[in-house]
């Protein structure tokens, strides 16, 4: 259990994520995976990385139970700490990030796959944003990589899910496949990427970054303000624990 980082083949890097049930990852989690595919970036033998979970679905954001069980704002602090070390590896990942996609993608999911270079995905797959229904702000910066503004708008503000068949027809999703056949798929396209001159794959990671339109790490830290403001007012614990009591009693 946790983050595992293992060279499958030649000059790929799988990094798996598992933290069962649901792949909600506490602090620790957030902080082990972005130092994980860093170090994978790092690797001169790396040529590109690939990102998947373990379990019943990709990712389903922050452990709610660890916030609520912390005293204070550390373990708060903590989540966004980490979440932004995360996001931020896998966008600043030396090497090519393909992510590959089965069930749910919630929360800091979209913020680890709206990061990522190639995105292929079960078809299965959902992603969302539930975090105003958590009391909370956050990942709108990386859902407004996947899809439009306005439909970026809508998911956000009723918090509802998109399909990967939806996101393959906006192109944000490279490819959709059925479950049995994610991991192959995803290392498929990491072999194309992987037999490419690493020199000029770096670079052209570098440079792609450099000419982006969006400063994805600024505009997430300025979502985070507004979630601590939120938890300051009491709205964020609020629906928090009403989160949690759904669950127990649902």
């Amino acid at each position: 259990m946790g983050i595992v980082s293992e060279r499958t083949e030649s000059h790929i890097q799988v990094v798996t994520v598992d933290y069962p049930p649901v792949n909600a990852l506490p602090v620790r989690g957030w902080f082990e995976l972005a130092e994980a595919v860093t170090r994978a970036g790092q690797d001169p033998d790396v040529h590109v990385v690939v990102l998947r979970a373990a379990g019943r679905g990709f990712n389903a954001g922050v452990d709610i139970k660890e916030i609520q069980r912390s005293a204070g704002y550390e373990a708060l602090v903590g989540a966004n700490r980490g979440c932004h070390a995360a996001f931020g590896a896998v966008y600043d990942c030396a090497v090519p990030v393909v992510a590959a996609v089965h069930g749910f993608c919630l929360g800091g999911g979209v913020g680890l796959v709206g990061n990522a270079d190639v995105v292929v995905a079960a078809d299965d797959a959902t992603f969302g944003v539930p975090e105003v229904e958590r009391g909370a702000l956050g990942a709108a910066t990386h859902l407004a990589r996947l899809v439009p503004q306005h439909l970026m708008r809508a998911l956000y503000f009723t918090a509802r899910t998109v399909t990967a068949a939806e996101l393959h027809e906006f192109g944000s999703v490279y490819r959709v496949v059925p479950r049995a056949e994610l991991d192959e798929a995803a290392v498929d396209v990491a072999r194309d990427i992987a037999a490419k001159d690493p020199r000029v794959i770096r670079a052209a990671k570098e440079a792609l970054n450099g000419i982006d339109t969006q400063h994805v790490h600024r505009s997430y830290r300025f979502e985070q303000g507004f979630t601590f403001e939120l938890n300051l007012l009491g709205a964020s614990d609020e629906a928090r624990q009403a989160f949690l009591d759904g669950k127990a009693t649902g």
